[in-house]
């Protein structure tokens, strides 16, 4: 999915909203980076359909609200073995 920007970007958002997922899922399921996925959502959606980008924009605030939390816990997984 690495064609129309436009499309990706448009894609990306209703995968983010119908999954309430993260950067990085959402990186993983279309096989592009984090970066891309940043880009995509913060500086090109809002350009291209600004309504979409308002519903998704909450998602990504409350992603990055509980990313030190999330981060945490895969820690103490990682050093307790579980």
């Amino acid at each position: 999915m690495k064609g129309n920007i436009e499309e990706r970007a448009q894609a990306l958002a209703m995968y983010m909203i119908e999954h309430k997922a993260t950067v990085r899922s959402a990186a993983k399921a279309f096989g592009v980076s984090k970066s891309t996925v940043h880009k995509d959502l913060q500086e090109r959606l809002p350009s291209i359909n600004r309504a979409l980008y308002l519903r998704v924009k909450p998602i990504l605030e409350e992603n990055k609200a509980e990313r030190h939390i999330r981060g945490g816990i895969a820690t103490r997984r990682k050093y307790k073995g579980k």
